[in-house]
């Protein structure tokens, strides 16, 4: 680990902690949304304690994660949809708070909190299994295809764990319209995978005979 590292990390993850706060509590009007204040303590609890355990176990893979931005120009535009789709569910949420729209009871924003954190916990499965994960898509030195554990289900555990955690966040900020927005995410993610599995054909070795044998890309038995 780094000192530059460190700092990168501590100041992403803030930016992100006011980031997400600002766009929720703002349009709320209030800090008094215990749901908004739900889905802070589900997304950024775990992922603090997952910061240190990478700073510390794994700094490499942390840093991989921090990076963000994609060389390719289409996934570069996936990168600022699924932004835009965050900003306005985030915003729709808070104003749904304020001005009394159409609440989800809370056992529902419970019982999605509960299914975030184990979505959580596969995500650090996920990181365990593959320490060449990036949050861009490229192929890197010695890249090896992993075909055990997740990767035995399915093609992209990766994506089909935030497809799980991201579609849970608008349940736990109890807005049915916010979910509404978030329902353009698998189609997201969809293009992106077809973009990554052209690239990984072309330049990762073994990843077409990979394909043969894990037959579903996100979701078992459908996709």
């Amino acid at each position: 680990m780094t000192v530059k590292l460190f700092f990168q990390a501590v100041g992403k993850f803030l930016l992100g902690f006011l980031l997400v706060g600002l766009f929720i509590f703002v349009p709320a009007g209030t800090l008094d949304y215990p749901n908004g204040w739900l889905l802070m303590a589900v997304l950024f609890v775990p992922m603090f304690f997952a910061g240190i355990v990478m700073m510390f176990k794994n700094p490499a893979l942390l840093k991989k994660r921090l990076n963000a931005k994609e060389k390719q120009a289409e996934q570069g535009l996936v990168i600022k949809l699924s932004g835009l789709m965050f900003l306005v569910g985030f915003i729709i949420a808070g104003l749904g708070f304020r001005f009394g729209w159409y609440m989800l009871p809370n056992g529902v924003a419970i019982v999605a909190a509960v299914i975030f954190l184990v979505a959580y916990l596969m995500y650090v499965e996920v990181l365990r299994e593959n320490t060449y994960l990036s949050r861009t898509i490229e192929v890197q030195e010695n890249q090896k295809v992993i075909d055990t554990g997740l990767y035995g289900i399915v093609r992209h555990p990766m994506y089909s764990v935030t497809l799980l955690l991201f579609l849970m966040i608008p349940l736990v900020l109890g807005s049915v319209y916010s979910f509404l927005i978030f329902l353009v995410y698998p189609f997201i993610i969809c293009k992106r995978i077809k973009n990554e599995e052209a690239l990984l054909e072309k330049e990762l070795k073994g990843y077409r005979e990979y394909k043969r044998k894990v037959k579903y890309r996100l979701v078992p038995f459908i996709w």
